[in-house]
């Protein structure tokens, strides 16, 4: 082979593999682009999540400090409206007993349970009513008891010998009810209780030794005609005819 052959053939050799050089360089840098859009694509895909993973945290906070504030809202409002009940049912007039229930009992018959006040407050008691007034004698616990499930007002005297004074005294405290039509108070004596006064209503009862008669108007003011019987306007509505 003359030398001019070999000459050309090697450059031809050096031409293929210079465009082979050319090819796998450009195939590399190929590469390294895609790579790059790949990893970017990655990267921009990664901040994506982080920033949706950040809005839901930020979302969840702040939902979270709603259901705290309204519950907070709640609780403490509760508590007030707790506090204000409470204040008002100690304003009222004498002191608040545990409500013993409805239950009618045969006539002639004991009560069940044993009353938590002396005079009783509420609790088991016959059908009939006491008569509206002033008593001479003591009316039987069972019996009064539904006196004051129909919204009324007992006061009551303990002498250990003849009051007439005192009498006359409650029985003008007592007045213009005991005079009326429909008077939802009773005047009687009560010899087995400690003080000498106890002014009974449903669930109520306030019990001292001297006359006081603007304590009495007040006791009676506030409880006389309230419904106690069972249903949804019980210690809320008033009673027909009072």
């Amino acid at each position: 082979m003359s030398n001019r052959r070999r000459r050309r053939s090697a450059a031809r050799g050096r031409g293929a593999t210079g465009r082979r050089a050319e090819a796998k360089a450009a195939g590399g840098e190929a590469a390294r682009i895609s790579q790059d859009r790949r990893t970017g694509r990655t990267q921009r895909d990664e901040a994506r999540r982080r920033a949706r993973q950040q809005r839901q945290l930020r979302r969840a906070a702040l939902w979270s400090l709603a259901i705290v504030g309204v519950a907070a809202i709640i609780i403490a409002s509760g508590v007030w409206l707790w506090r204000e009940t409470a204040d008002a049912i100690e304003s009222q007039p004498g002191t608040s007993v545990p409500d013993l229930g409805n239950l009618h009992i045969p006539g002639g018959t004991r009560s069940p349970v044993a009353y938590n006040t002396t005079p009783p407050t509420s609790g088991p008691h016959y059908d009939p009513l006491a008569r509206w007034g002033v008593h001479t004698e003591p009316i039987p616990d069972e019996l009064q008891v539904h006196n004051l499930e129909d919204g009324g007002v007992l006061i009551q005297y303990r002498c250990d010998e003849p009051c007439p004074q005192l009498v006359e005294q409650l029985t003008a405290a007592g007045q213009p009810y005991l005079s009326s039509p429909h008077p939802y108070v009773i005047l009687a004596p009560y010899p087995e209780m400690e003080t000498r006064i106890a002014l009974t209503a449903w669930g109520r009862i306030d019990q001292f030794e001297e006359f006081d008669e603007a304590r009495i108007r007040r006791f009676i003011e506030a409880y006389r005609c309230t419904n106690w019987h069972e249903g949804a306007l019980r210690g809320r509505g008033r009673v027909p005819n009072c």
